[in-house]
Order: structure tokens, then C-alpha cells, then sequence
């Protein structure tokens, strides 16, 4: 795999990791409500959950891809299509990010139970999900005939983007649970700006990308 790109993806990646998402927002939330080891036992559990998603991915969809244009122009179109759905979802429903900070205190878990938490987010996160079944194939190179352990090291970079990225988030809302309090407003106006980047990531994706 060249360093172009690999560098694509993660540029890529990172975009769409650093929009305010299901496991984003489960992690603001547990922040605010337990604090920072709370915050960062979820990001492990998440980011392993998001792994299994790479993994089951490779291996169900790796050779198909590899032998079919057509499998991989269509979920290509199907993921921007998603893509852009999540994108004005996330924008219509930007006020609903107060809720995070509605919840007040919750009773704090066992490290276990708070990990499996975090892993349950990571791996029905259905924006994780759209991305690895339908935008990662396109970074792959069919003629290196290795199209599944290339979707595993692509999976990789991801979740260790996600890894830095939401600890981040969490560290944030952790030493500044009081700052978010006094004005909610802020996390509203992230999640509009979140929405227009997803629609627009999600219109590159059916426009760019490898076509044959």
C-alpha cells in the first residue's frame, strides 16, 4: 500500500472521527457523569468494538470486493448515500446534545462493566459500521491481491486515530464538566458544524475514489 494513500485514509479518518458521534457523545456523557477514568475505560472498550467491526469486515467482505466492481461501486454509493442521511440527521437534531448534560450524576459502574459499555457503543456504532463496510474498501489495492490485510492495517489506523481522538474528548469533558455546564449551547453549535462535514464527506465519497 502506497504512503498516499495511507496518508488519504487517515486524513479522511480523522475528519469523520472528530464529528460528534454515538461513541463521541457516549463518551462526553460518561466524562461529565464519572469522570476521567470512567471517560477513558469506554474509549478502550469502544475502540475495541470498533475493531471487531474491521475485522468482520476484512474477512466478509475483503474477497468480494477484491473480485467485484459492482459489490464496490454499491457500497460505495449506499455508504455516501448514509453518510449524507447521518450528516442532516446530526444537524437537525443538533439541540438534542444538551441531553448530555441533562442526566445529572449516574451511580458510578465496576471498570468491567463501564469497558463493555464502551464496547457495545464501538461495535453497533452505525456510523463506524457505514464507514468500514463502504468507504475502506476504496482505499484498498486490488492488484496487490492482499485486500484483507490491507482493510485490517486501514482498520488500524482508524481506531488509533479514534483511541487519541476520543480519549481527547473525554479528558476535555472531564476537567471541564463545569465550563460545558454553564452553557450547553456549545456542544449544539459542534454538532451543526459536524452535520455539514459528514454531508460533505459523504459527497466526496460518491464522487472521488477508485472507480474500476
Amino acid at each position: 500500500m502506497s504512503a498516499d494513500r495511507l496518508l488519504a485514509f487517515a486524513a479522511l479518518s480523522f475528519l469523520l472521527i472528530v464529528i460528534p458521534g454515538p461513541s463521541v457523545l457516549f463518551v462526553i456523557g460518561r466524562a461529565l457523569a464519572q469522570g476521567r477514568r470512567a471517560a477513558l475505560t469506554t474509549v478502550v472498550g469502544n475502540t475495541l468494538g470498533a475493531y471487531l467491526l474491521v475485522v468482520a469486515v476484512a474477512f466478509g467482505i475483503g474477497s468480494v470486493v477484491e473480485r467485484s466492481v459492482l459489490v464496490f461501486t454499491v457500497l460505495k454509493m449506499a455508504g455516501a448515500a448514509y453518510l449524507v442521511y447521518l450528516g442532516v440527521k446530526a444537524w437537525r437534531e443538533r439541540g438534542s446534545l444538551r441531553a448530555v448534560f441533562a442526566g445529572g450524576e449516574v451511580p458510578a459502574h465496576s471498570v468491567l462493566r463501564t469497558f463493555w459499555e464502551g464496547f457495545t457503543v464501538g461495535v453497533t456504532n452505525p456510523k463506524t459500521i457505514v464507514f468500514f463496510a463502504a468507504v475502506l474498501p476504496q482505499f484498498v489495492d486490488r492488484d496487490s491481491r492482499h485486500v484483507t490485510v490491507q482493510m485490517l492495517l486501514l482498520g488500524l489506523v482508524f481506531n488509533v486515530i479514534a483511541l487519541a481522538s476520543d480519549s481527547v474528548w473525554g479528558l476535555i469533558a472531564s476537567t471541564a464538566r463545569s465550563w460545558f455546564a454553564r452553557s450547553p449551547r456549545r456542544l449544539s453549535m459542534v454538532g451543526g458544524v459536524g452535520g455539514l462535514t459528514m454531508i460533505g464527506l459523504g459527497v466526496t465519497v460518491a464522487v472521488t475514489g477508485r472507480k474500476e
